[in-house]
């Protein structure tokens, strides 16, 4: 009895995945790049047809190996072997290098909207100067991971529950904000289906990846499925509960985006498309903020959480992903032994001066672009089409879960039918897949050759690798780590 009273409700497993999932910069994206209320539509269908179906085969993969602690990379090495667990932890760190590169450039756009609250003083910087910033931030917190060192990871936990708790009080407010001040600037709203079905032209498609990219990683919750009461019942419940309440979420914050932009006025030119992708989430809670005649505060606010949180975030990137990687006994045999080396901290010494080339490399790419919003712009759609590609491991280890289904055990299942398991891991796996692809598109030359050769940079560094190992080995030449 006391055993089962430890267990989750199926709520509760609702309101914990609820909060790693979902975050206000996903409405805002969906909100610029899909043309406003056009986007409602494809949350729904995205929630209904990818992330339903993803999370549920999360469930089964966390339930079937409940002792394993690696999460993608201990169900690929249970399911395939130690070299394709080698390619995935792989992928996990490799998508994190462009991602990382994002984060100074977040965490001084934050800064200077906290400090001066308005964008122009940001975006009128010269590129150059805000990048060799960026990568002056970047540097710092790349000595602070190699002291060993986390001191912000309380603070990014912090930070992220105080931007939660913001994104969720921005829809509550902006919906109350009529009735309180109705005398304010607010935009009237068409709901006719010429506003709600989205134009699904070149531009659409080449987008969707923000939305994969924005619905992704509830792998993170793989762990309590079996601490959950009643697994076979209440892991779905609870999945499809979050679900709900995730595009209930998206769908509000939406309407509540509308009632403050006018999606005409972000597609006017490039260089307003850029501005409210970078700037769109400030001037929201700026917004909010004269609705209610409290001057700047909530963008103070907002503004001061997400230069903790991205900062902080920079740090762990930095570290944890790199740990996973090198850190793995059963993978190391692929990595070369200089990478493998520690310092006095424990940190991997090389394997951050890798970090640093190559993320440090993304960042001076970019001092060619003609502004600072442009920057965060084009690394939005990088990380979109970089980061889903770690989501692809997860498909691959729930199709050879399934395949191996006499030998593992599990005691939640997804489907019964193994023909419907191996259709939605096969499903999932091609709409990633494609969404990546064609997320490389992009109208800047510049962009879409970032977006194609980094991927390509990373995959082939990443095959190299095991045989620059190989040859160690073969040679006698492990160093002794």
């Amino acid at each position: 009895m006391k055993t089962q009273d430890k267990k989750i409700q199926w709520y509760v497993l609702a309101f914990m995945s609820f909060s790693t999932v979902w975050g206000f910069g996903n409405v805002l994206n969906g909100f610029i790049y899909f043309n406003g209320t056009q986007v409602m539509l494809s949350w729904i269908l995205m929630f209904a047809l990818y992330f339903i179906p993803y999370a549920l085969m999360v469930g089964e993969l966390g339930s079937a190996f409940k002792n394993s602690g690696s999460g993608v990379n201990s169900w690929i090495y249970e399911t395939t072997g130690p070299k394709i667990a080698y390619y995935a932890g792989w992928t996990y760190w490799a998508c994190h290098i462009t991602y990382i590169a994002s984060k100074g450039s977040g965490g001084l756009k934050a800064l200077s909207w906290a400090i001066f609250r308005d964008h122009e003083t940001y975006d009128t910087i010269p590129t150059v100067y805000v990048q060799l910033a960026t990568l002056a931030v970047f540097l710092i917190c790349c000595y602070i991971a190699s002291r060993g060192l986390n001191p912000l990871k309380k603070l990014t936990t912090i930070a992220g529950t105080s931007m939660f708790v913001m994104s969720l009080l921005y829809i509550v407010m902006m919906f109350a904000a009529p009735a309180i001040n109705p005398g304010a600037d607010f935009i009237s709203l068409d709901f006719s289906l010429d506003n709600l079905i989205p134009n699904f032209n070149m531009g659409y498609f080449t987008s969707l990846s923000i939305l994969v990219f924005a619905v992704g990683g509830c792998e993170k919750i793989s762990p309590y499925v079996n601490k959950v009461k009643d697994p076979s019942k209440g892991f779905p419940k609870g999945i499809i509960f979050m679900a709900v309440m995730v595009a209930g979420c998206a769908i509000l914050g939406t309407i509540a985006m509308g009632m403050m932009f006018d999606p005409a006025v972000i597609n006017e030119s490039q260089e307003t498309f850029d501005s409210y992708a970078a700037n769109g989430a400030y001037w929201a809670f700026q917004r909010l903020g004269e609705y209610y005649h409290v001057g700047d505060l909530f963008l103070v606010l907002y503004a001061l959480c997400n230069m903790i949180g991205q900062f902080a975030i920079l740090i762990l990137s930095i570290d944890a992903p790199l740990r996973m990687l090198l850190d793995n006994e059963k993978t190391k045999e692929f990595i070369p032994s200089k990478l493998l080396k520690k310092n006095k901290y424990g940190a991997f010494s090389n394997g951050i001066w890798l970090v640093v080339i190559l993320s440090g490399a993304i960042i001076l790419i970019q001092t060619v672009m003609p502004g600072a919003a442009s920057v965060l712009q084009q690394l939005t759609r990088l990380n979109s089409v970089c980061m889903p590609l770690r989501y692809l491991w997860v498909f691959v280890a729930y199709i050879a879960l399934r395949r191996a289904i006499k030998r593992i055990p599990a005691e939640y299942r997804f489907v019964k039918s193994q023909k419907i398991a191996y259709f939605f891991g096969g499903w999932c796996f091609v709409v990633t897949a494609a969404c990546c692809i064609m997320g490389m598109y992009s109208k800047d030359p510049m962009t879409m050759a970032l977006n194609i050769i980094t991927p390509i940079v990373l995959t082939a560094l990443g095959l190299i690798l095991p045989k620059i190992a190989k040859r160690e080995r073969e040679k006698g030449m492990v160093q002794d780590v």
